[in-house]
C-alpha cells in the first residue's frame, strides 16, 4: 500500500504544479508526474500480485453500515498495474502530444482532470465497500465526461459527451441496485461480509443481481446493445484521453462483472455464463464489422475496442459456464484466457491510439482516404505501428495471438459439458469468434496498408514529418511489451494465475506450463513421464539450465475421450521464424545470381504515372465488406438532385450513405419513435381547460378506489 499512498502523493502534487508553472511548462509537468504516478502503479500492482494475502484497512465509517474499507487483493492488483502499464507511455506521449493545445486551450484544466480521472480509477479499484466503490465509480464517470468535452467548441464534443454521461449514469444505476442487493443480503457495506453471505441468497435475487450488474457494468465495457457512446467519444476526445478511456476505463466494466459475479458470490448457474457468452461473441462480431468500413481512424479503433471486450467477455462467460458446472480446469482456463486478452488489449490499443495521434501530428489527418505513403516519411512511427496491428490481428509473435489462442482452445473445451444447449452456445459462439478473427486481419491490413504504404492521397500526406521523439519512445515502449508478452506467455500466465487461483479455486499453470526442463518427472495434471519425454524428443526442452521457469512451452491436453494434444511456443517461434525467412531469402538471393536483374518503372495501365486518385483507399478495400453484410449494416441512402444541367437532360445526382448502426435501428431508434409517438398523443390531454384535469383526478382516485378494493 506503500506505492499507492505515493501515487496518490504524486497525483496531489501534479494537480498542484501542473496549475502552478508557466504554459509552456505544463505539457512537461503533467507527463513528468503522470508518469512517476503510473510507474508507482507498476510497483503496487507488481507487490499485489505477488502478495502472500489481501491488504485491506478501514478509513471510517458510514452511518450505521459500518466500517469504510480500502485495500488490495489479486484481482484488483492486476487492473492497477494494467493501469500503471498504460498510463507510463501515455503520460510520456503527453508530453509533445499536448503542446499542440497549449496556446488555444487552459492545459491547468487539463491536467487536473487527468490525474484526479487516474486517481478515480484507482479508487475503484481499490474500493473494499459499496460506498466507496459507488462514489469512485461516479467520480470516474464525470471526469472521462469533462475530459471527453474538453475541446468544448465542437458541437460533436457536447453531443457525444452527454450520450456517454446518460448512458454511464444509466449503467450506474443498474450497477447500483446489484451492489445494494447484495449489501442488503450480508446486512453490511464491505465486501468480506458480502462474500460471506452470497451462498444464502435466494435464487431469484442472484438472478436479479446479475442481470443489473451485468447490464450496468457492460456500459462501461461497451457491450452490445450498450456500446453506443464509444465510437462517439473517441473520435472527439484527445488522443491520450481516448488512449485512457479504450485501454483502461472500459477495462472497469469488466472488473465489474468480475467482481461482483466471481468474487463477491459465485456465478448464478450456466445459463447466466451462457448469456454472457454469447453477448461477448455477438458484441466482438458487430464491432469489428463496423471497424472494417470505418475511414477515420479513431473511430474503427473504438469499434476495436468494442470487438476485443466481446472477446474478453466471452472467454469469461465461458469460465462462468465452467465454474457453474464444476468443472475447475477449463473455468480457470478460460478465466486466464479472458484476463489475458484484457491486458493484451490494453497494451496494443494504447499501442495504435498513440500512433493515431503521432500519424495525426506528422500528415495532419486521420482520414485513411487522405493518408497513404507515410512508410516513406514517418518510418519509426510507420514500423511501431506495424507492431500494433500484428498484436491486435492476432499474428506471432505478439501478445494478441496467445490471448486468442488460448480463448479459443477454452471455447474447445466445451466436450465437457454435458448440457447439450450450453454446447450449442458455445459452437455458435466459437463460430462467430473465428470470423470475428477473420475481419479483425481485414480490417487492420486496411488501415496499415492504406495508411501507411502505396502513394499518398493528399497534401497534407506528401508534407508529413516524423512524430516527436516523445510519442516515438511512447509507442516504442508499448510496442516492446506487446512484443514481450507474445513471446513469454509462460511468465506472464504465472503471473495472472494468481488471480485465477483466488477466483477459480484452480491451478491454470500446471495445466498450461508443464515443467518440461524436469526430464523424466511427472509433468503434472496427468500429463506422464513417457509423454514429457515424447515433448523433450521435439525440443520442449531446448534452454534447460539457460531459461529460468518451468519452461517455453503452452500445452492443453485434451480428455481421454478427445485426446488430442495442442500446444504452442512463441518462445521458440521468434527465433524459428526469422531463421526461415534468412534462409529463403539466401536462397533467393543466390537463384538471382544466375539470372540478369532488370529494374524499371512500375507498368501502371499505360499510364505515364501512377496518380494517387487511381489507387485504392481504404473505402475502396472494405466495399466488399459492405456488400457482403448488406442485411446487416443497411446504410440509408441519401440523394440530392443537382439542377446544374439544362433541362431537357436528367438532373445530376450526389448519392450519400449515412450509417445507421444496427443496434441504433433496431432498438434505440424505435423506442424514440414509440415515446414520442405516445408524447404526441398523450399532448392532446393538454386542452386547457380546468374541468378536463379535475375530471382526469377523479379518474385517477377512482382507479386507485377500485385497486384497493380489489386487493381487500
Amino acid at each position: 500500500m506503500t506505492a499507492l499512498a505515493l501515487f496518490f502523493a504524486l497525483t496531489g502534487l501534479g494537480v498542484i504544479a501542473v496549475l502552478l508553472v508557466p504554459v509552456e511548462r505544463k505539457p512537461p509537468v503533467l507527463a513528468t508526474f503522470g508518469a512517476a504516478g503510473a510507474a508507482a502503479l507498476l510497483v503496487a500492482g507488481a507487490a499485489g500480485l505477488v502478495a502472500e494475502k489481501s491488504v485491506a484497512f478501514a478509513y471510517g465509517h458510514f452511518l450505521s453500515f459500518g466500517a469504510l474499507r480500502l485495500g488490495l487483493d489479486p484481482l484488483s492488483a492486476l487492473f492497477v498495474l494494467i493501469t500503471g502499464a498504460v498510463g507510463l507511455p501515455v503520460a510520456i506521449f503527453s508530453a509533445a502530444y499536448l503542446r499542440r493545445y497549449q496556446d488555444d486551450y487552459d492545459l491547468g484544466y487539463f491536467g487536473l482532470l487527468y490525474h484526479l480521472f487516474l486517481a478515480a480509477i484507482i479508487g475503484v479499484l481499490i474500493a473494499r465497500d459499496v460506498f466507496t466503490f459507488l462514489v469512485a465509480w461516479e467520480a470516474m464517470s464525470v471526469l472521462s465526461y469533462l475530459l471527453v468535452i474538453y475541446e468544448n467548441d465542437h458541437d460533436e464534443a457536447a453531443q457525444a459527451g452527454f450520450v456517454m454521461l446518460a448512458m454511464s449514469e444509466a449503467g450506474m444505476i443498474l450497477a447500483a441496485g446489484a451492489l445494494l442487493l447484495l449489501a442488503d443480503g450480508a446486512g453490511a457495506m464491505d465486501f468480506a461480509s458480502i462474500r460471506a453471505s452470497t451462498a444464502v441468497l435466494p435464487a431469484g435475487v442472484r438472478w436479479a443481481v446479475f442481470l443489473l450488474s451485468f447490464a450496468g457494468f457492460g456500459v462501461k465495457a461497451g457491450l452490445v446493445p450498450v456500446n453506443s457512446w464509444l465510437p462517439l467519444a473517441h473520435p472527439v476526445a484527445l488522443t491520450n484521453v481516448s488512449a485512457l478511456l479504450s485501454a483502461v476505463m472500459v477495462n472497469l466494466g469488466i472488473y465489474g462483472i468480475v467482481l461482483v459475479n466471481l468474487s463477491l458470490k459465485p456465478p448464478s448457474g450456466t445459463a447466466s455464463g451462457a448469456l454472457v457468452l454469447a453477448i461477448g461473441a455477438l458484441s466482438a462480431l458487430i464491432g469489428i464489422l463496423y471497424a472494417t468500413i470505418q475511414s477515420e481512424l479513431k473511430r474503427l479503433l473504438a469499434h476495436s475496442t468494442i470487438e476485443n471486450m466481446g472477446i474478453v467477455t466471452s472467454a469469461l462467460g465461458a469460465a462462468m459456464i465452467f465454474l457453474a458446472d464444476k468443472e475447475m480446469l477449463p473455468g480457470a482456463l478460460a478465466l486466464l484466457a479472458a484476463l489475458y486478452h484484457l491486458i493484451n488489449h490494453a497494451l496494443y490499443k494504447a499501442l495504435l491510439f498513440t500512433g493515431t495521434g503521432a500519424a495525426e501530428i506528422g500528415c495532419g489527418t486521420r482520414d485513411l482516404d487522405r493518408m497513404g505513403g507515410l512508410i516513406r516519411r514517418m518510418p519509426a512511427t510507420t514500423l511501431l505501428m506495424l507492431a500494433g496491428v500484428l498484436a491486435i490481428s492476432a499474428l506471432p509473435p505478439f501478445n494478441g495471438f496467445v490471448s486468442e489462442w488460448l480463448t479459443l482452445q477454452s471455447i474447445l473445451r466445451s466436450v465437457v459439458l454435458a448440457a447439450k444447449p450450453i454446447r450449442l452456445v458455445f459452437a455458435l459462439s466459437g463460430a462467430l469468434l473465428a470470423l470475428t478473427a477473420g475481419l479483425a486481419i481485414t480490417c487492420f491490413v486496411k488501415v496499415f496498408a492504406m495508411g501507411f504504404l502505396g502513394l499518398p492521397r493528399s497534401p497534407t500526406a506528401e508534407r508529413a514529418a516524423e512524430a516527436p521523439p516523445a510519442m516515438r519512445w511512447a509507442m516504442g515502449l508499448l510496442a516492446a511489451t506487446c512484443l514481450l508478452l507474445g513471446v513469454l506467455p509462460t511468465y506472464v500466465i504465472l503471473l495472472i494465475d494468481r488471480v485465477v487461483q483466488a477466483l477459480g479455486g484452480s491451478n491454470a499453470t500446471d495445466a498450461l506450463v508443464p515443467p518440461f526442463f524436469l526430464v523424466g518427472r511427472e509433468g503434472g495434471l496427468g500429463l506422464s513421464a513417457p509423454f514429457v519425454n515424447d515433448f523433450h524428443a521435439i525440443g520442449a526442452q531446448v534452454g534447460h539450465g539457460i531459461v529460468p521457469g518451468r519452461g517455453l512451452v503452452l500445452l492443453l491436453q485434451g480428455e481421454a475421450h478427445n485426446p488430442v494434444v495442442f500446444a504452442i511456443s512463441p518462445s521458440y517461434g521468434v527465433i524459428v521464424f526469422p531463421l526461415l525467412l534468412g534462409l529463403v531469402f539466401i536462397v533467393f538471393r543466390l537463384l538471382a545470381r544466375r539470372r540478369r536483374v532488370m529494374l524499371g518503372a512500375v507498368w501502371a495501365g499505360g499510364l505515364a504515372r501512377l496518380d494517387p486518385a487511381l489507387t485504392y483507399t481504404a473505402s475502396g478495400f472494405a466495399n466488399p465488406v459492405r456488400v457482403i453484410f448488406h442485411t446487416i449494416l443497411r446504410p440509408r441512402v441519401i440523394e440530392e438532385p443537382i439542377e446544374n444541367v439544362p433541362a431537357f437532360f436528367r438532373p445530376a445526382i450526389r448519392r450519400e450513405q449515412e450509417e445507421i448502426h444496427i443496434v441504433d435501428r433496431l432498438l434505440f431508434r424505435p423506442a424514440v419513435s414509440g415515446l414520442k409517438g405516445l408524447a404526441a398523443v398523450l399532448r392532446h390531454m393538454h386542452a386547457g381547460a380546468v374541468n378536463i384535469y379535475a375530471s382526469y383526478v377523479l379518474l385517477a382516485l377512482l382507479v386507485v378506489f377500485a385497486v384497493w378494493v380489489g386487493s381487500r
